[in-house]
């Protein structure tokens, strides 16, 4: 006997190996489009290794210090010590600024890899029974996502990145009773106060990080044990290597296309594996594209935090642009009193409105849910009602983008931003509503009314079944 086999044999008789054997032959479906949740978790990796990196040299304080670096017009000055110390980590540690920006990119990926994830499986109807609990565990991804990048965004201490951040600090108090209490807890009192910094890096760097952690362990845990979904087959398979098409190592001969109990794919091991691999260095390779030809944040050109000033041009990164919009367009006039509480209009754009798009999408596999269980993805062409909706969605948060750049439309067309702003509250409200209506009419124009793919649930003669009362 070998000495590997006698290595292998005395690890297999104290963990098992056999469960392991199993789970390396899991099999994954050959899709592209499956790989952007793993587009996804290598983001988060590099985000990991970059922020290691940053932290070493990076002072979480705003107190004050005596710069000495290399750029030449703070140099002497006393600045507050968290814009310092990223002026000093930018200019003066080697390859500070490239890893600076690395991990810049790498936060805008990973909020996109989740957001594509997550229409991907939307419009597949990957959300259906079982999986509600996984779309809802993804969503909660996507708010930590949000929530890592605008903590993160805060913490050079610049004159742009704070004045950014007060903006979130005004619509945490915008909440009616809870808004004073929740503002403290966040950013330590008063903004921009001596704990500011403190809690948003502590946010940032370990308390948001540690429960996105949570959720993708919960996220791949779920994946793993309900198998992946897997797109409508043509005809039966019958593959070459038996193993290939096999979940939880079971071999079969032949697999019916019908047949949603068994997963045809790559096997986890070696053959997963090595598109993973691939996957993982075309993510390195993009970042460090990005990260080496297009610069980021100027925080030199700002100069640090000046509570008396306030900077030209405020905007947020593109995935906040949406509920920036909210704030822009809605009327002050709509604020209103309960009693002693007030709604404000801040209160309502920055909070309540974008609370009920998460809360919609939180809510979306229970409203188009399914009595029985559906391993295979839909045609997004045969679900006239789903489509739409997903459509309109999108739709929706493009126009609100829009309207958070509403200076620079009043500018391009040469009026006020009061005179775009009425118009772009319109189209918020009826762009979903014609964008659902075109892309139904679309898709049902092209189906017979009896029409139902074989093999597929019949979406267009009921596209939402409600479970019979028990």
């Amino acid at each position: 006997m070998s000495r590997t086999r006698r290595l292998y044999d005395w690890f297999d008789d104290r963990l098992d190996l056999g469960d392991a054997e199993d789970f390396l032959g899991k099999a994954f479906p050959a899709e592209d489009s499956f790989l952007l949740g793993e587009v996804a978790l290598f983001s988060f990796v590099m985000l990991g290794l970059t922020g290691i990196f940053l932290a070493f040299f990076y002072e979480p304080s705003t107190a004050e210090m005596t710069y000495e670096g290399s750029v030449a017009k703070f140099q002497g000055e006393d600045l507050p010590a968290a814009f310092g110390s990223v002026l000093q980590l930018t200019y003066d540690v080697p390859f500070g600024m490239f890893i600076r920006r690395f991990h810049h990119w790498a936060a805008h990926l990973f909020v996109a890899a989740i957001g594509l994830h997550m229409l991907r499986v939307f419009f597949h109807g990957a959300y259906r029974n079982p999986r509600e609990i996984n779309w809802v565990v993804g969503t909660v991804l996507a708010i930590l996502a949000m929530g890592a990048a605008y903590t993160g965004y805060a913490l050079p201490f610049d004159e742009f990145a704070s004045t950014a951040t007060g903006i979130g600090y005004n619509i945490a108090g915008s909440i009616p009773i809870l808004g004073d209490a929740i503002a403290a807890i966040v950013f330590g009192g008063d903004f921009p106060s001596s704990a500011t910094i403190p809690r948003l890096y502590f946010l940032h760097v370990f308390f948001i990080p540690a429960l996105i952690a949570v959720g993708l362990a919960a996220h791949m845990g779920l994946l793993v044990r309900q198998k992946h979904t897997e797109a409508q087959r043509e005809e039966d398979v019958e593959p070459v290597d038996s193993s290939a098409a096999a979940d939880g190592g079971v071999n079969h001969d032949t697999v019916d296309r019908e047949d949603d109990s068994v997963v045809v794919g790559l096997p986890a091991v070696p053959n997963q594996a090595a598109v993973s691999a691939v996957v993982f260095f075309l993510t390195l390779a993009t970042l460090s594209a990005l990260a080496g030809f297009l610069p980021v944040h100027n925080i030199a050109e700002y100069g640090p935090n000046n509570p008396a000033g306030t900077p030209a041009l405020i905007m947020p990164d593109w995935f906040f642009m949406w509920l920036y919009g909210f704030l822009k367009v809605l009327p002050s006039s709509l604020g209103f009193h309960i009693g002693p509480i007030e709604i404000s209009a801040e209160f309502l754009g920055g909070v309540a409105l974008p609370a009920l798009v998460f809360l919609a999408v939180f809510a979306w596999p229970f409203i188009d849910r399914r009595r029985e269980s559906v391993h295979f993805t839909a045609d997004p062409f045969e679900r006239p009602v789903q489509t739409g909706v997903g459509v309109a969605g999108v739709v929706f948060v493009m126009i609100a983008s829009i309207a958070g750049m509403n200076n620079l439309l009043a500018e391009a067309l040469g009026t006020t931003t009061g005179a775009v702003n009425l118009p772009l509250l319109a189209a918020m409200i009826v762009g979903p509503i014609a964008a659902f209506g075109i892309v139904h009419w679309a898709i049902t124009r092209e189906r017979e009314p009896d029409e139902s793919p074989a093999g597929s649930d019949d979406d267009t003669a009921q596209p939402v079944e409600v479970p019979d009362d028990e």
